[in-house]
């Protein structure tokens, strides 16, 4: 009887799971065997070259530059983002007069359309905005922030901003879910809160901070859009991001280019969040002996 039930629920998960993996498999699985198919295959997509278009973009300067470009940007907002965020949700955790009120606030930027977030870069970044304005007062000469040097620096703002919010509510999730009889435990046994955090909080926040990761990580190739939309095709050499190579190929009709590529940052990805999974197993493996 229970195998029946049991079988019978299943059932039911799967019917319910069926339109998200349909939509999955349509849009996103076939295309990327797609994708993998023209990688191998000429400009025209008729005769098989093997792996020259691999060894074609891997010589590509612009390849070379977009890769630095986006593994930098990833390598300096993601820890960032999940630093801050975290600190926030602790500040904001427990917090019931105003804990509300800052989690509407954080959310608020996830909440504003990517084109007035575009047009409020250029009313304070621009030659003769804001930012400008105000650094005359001091005498500093006004810089084009995003076609300098100093682009890359706006561009991670522009990404923290957005999503530290975002991510404060999750780590706001996952410290919910710690048994306060933990942290009642350990003061009786005469610890401090720099030794709750270490020994209890941390630790149990493990599997909260993988999701956070990933999908951190995938918010981080959504800051093309504000990039694209303020700097153009080609923007300052600093925040020439994979997607802007990407994007430029596919206007040239470098479709076997642009193939090979996304294979190689597919697999690239997925490595990196399978040794971040690994890594985190690891880690709550030990905790647990």
């Amino acid at each position: 009887m229970k195998s029946k039930l049991f079988r019978r629920e299943e059932a039911k998960a799967y019917v319910f799971l069926m339109p998200s993996l349909l939509g999955v498999g349509i849009f996103i699985l076939i295309p990327f065997c797609d994708a993998v198919r023209r990688s191998v295959l000429n400009a025209m997509g008729k005769s098989f070259v093997g792996v020259q278009n691999y060894l074609t973009v891997m010589q590509n300067e612009a390849f070379l530059l977009a890769a630095k470009n986006t593994l930098r940007f990833t390598g300096v907002c993601i820890p960032l983002l999940l630093v801050l965020s975290l600190m926030l949700s602790l500040l904001v955790y427990g917090e019931k007069r105003y804990g509300s009120f800052f989690k509407t606030t954080f959310l608020l930027p996830m909440a504003i359309p990517v084109a007035a977030v575009v047009l409020l870069w250029k009313i304070i970044f621009h030659k003769n905005g804001l930012l400008n304005s105000f650094l005359l007062f001091f005498d500093v000469v006004p810089t084009e922030w995003m076609n300098s040097k100093y682009a890359f620096h706006v561009l991670v703002f522009s990404y923290l901003w957005k999503n530290i919010g975002y991510d404060m509510i999750l780590w706001l999730a996952g410290l919910s879910t710690i048994p306060g009889s933990l942290y009642e435990a350990a003061a009786l046994d005469g610890a401090g809160r720099v030794q709750k955090f270490c020994y209890i909080t941390l630790p149990m926040l493990l599997p909260t901070a993988f999701v956070i990761s990933v999908l951190s990580l995938v918010n981080s190739f959504k800051v093309f859009r504000e990039a694209y939309l303020i700097a153009g095709n080609y923007p300052d050499k600093s925040i020439y991001m994979i997607q802007h190579l990407f994007n430029n190929w596919f206007v040239n009709l470098e479709v076997h280019k642009m193939c090979a590529a996304a294979v190689i940052f597919a697999a690239a990805i997925t490595s990196l969040v399978v040794v971040l999974g690994h890594l985190m197993r690891r880690e709550e493996g030990a905790n647990e002996d």
